[in-house]
């Protein structure tokens, strides 16, 4: 994802988790209610990582390649 350096990481994580959970309380109102993280939809945490400019191919096979937990 790119994002103008001037926005910080917690607004543009913010605003990414209210308007998909609006967006999907609006068109799944009673089957998104299995999902809810009490009253929210999403937890109040987040991650984010930085890959450097890696090409997307390097980055799929890092995930495809880490251990699932047993």
């Amino acid at each position: 994802m790119h994002y103008p350096p001037k926005v910080a990481i917690s607004r543009l994580v913010g605003s990414l988790k209210g308007v998909s959970a609006r967006r999907l309380r609006q068109e799944y109102p009673r089957h998104i209610r299995k999902y809810l993280w009490g009253d929210h939809f999403w937890s109040p945490s987040y991650f984010a990582a930085s890959c450097g400019g890696a090409p997307l191919a390097i980055i799929k096979e890092y995930i495809e390649n880490q251990k699932r937990p047993g």
